[in-house]
């Protein structure tokens, strides 16, 4: 969540793969503590992606609306040619009684693509971190 809350690269996130201990850095904000100094390691340490990174951006939505709301189609790519996309998304959603649905589909491909990731990078994901 904190790397994919701003833009591409504002956030970063890094995961010791000894400790599994996570570091996060900003351009945009302090964060608590140092970054260790040998982080640039990709033997040491992994970076977290981007939801973009994972396909869990605006293509994800567009899965979502060919799957479940088909009618809508031409009017969300409308949404996303503009600023505000996301919200006037949200906003159909809830008006059709689908922003429920829209956040459990979200969440299941995000914890999917985030699993994935892990196995990708040779990280053992605990139940309780999966949760």
């Amino acid at each position: 969540m904190w790397v994919s809350s701003g833009a591409p690269c504002e956030n970063s996130a890094f995961i010791s793969r000894t400790t599994g201990e996570v570091f996060y850095a900003s351009c945009m904000y302090d964060t608590e503590g140092e970054l260790p100094e040998d982080m640039e390691d990709a033997t040491l340490y992994c970076a977290v992606p981007h939801k973009n990174d994972l396909d869990l951006g605006r293509n994800l939505v567009f899965r979502f609306v060919f799957e479940c709301l088909p009618e809508q189609e031409h009017r969300v790519k409308d949404y996303f040619r503009r600023r505000g996309a996301y919200a006037c998304f949200k906003e159909l959603l809830d008006r059709t009684g689908h922003l429920e649905q829209w956040y459990q589909y979200e969440q299941k491909a995000t914890k999917t693509a985030l699993l994935a990731w892990a196995a990708e990078e040779g990280l053992n994901v605990t139940d309780e971190a999966a949760n």
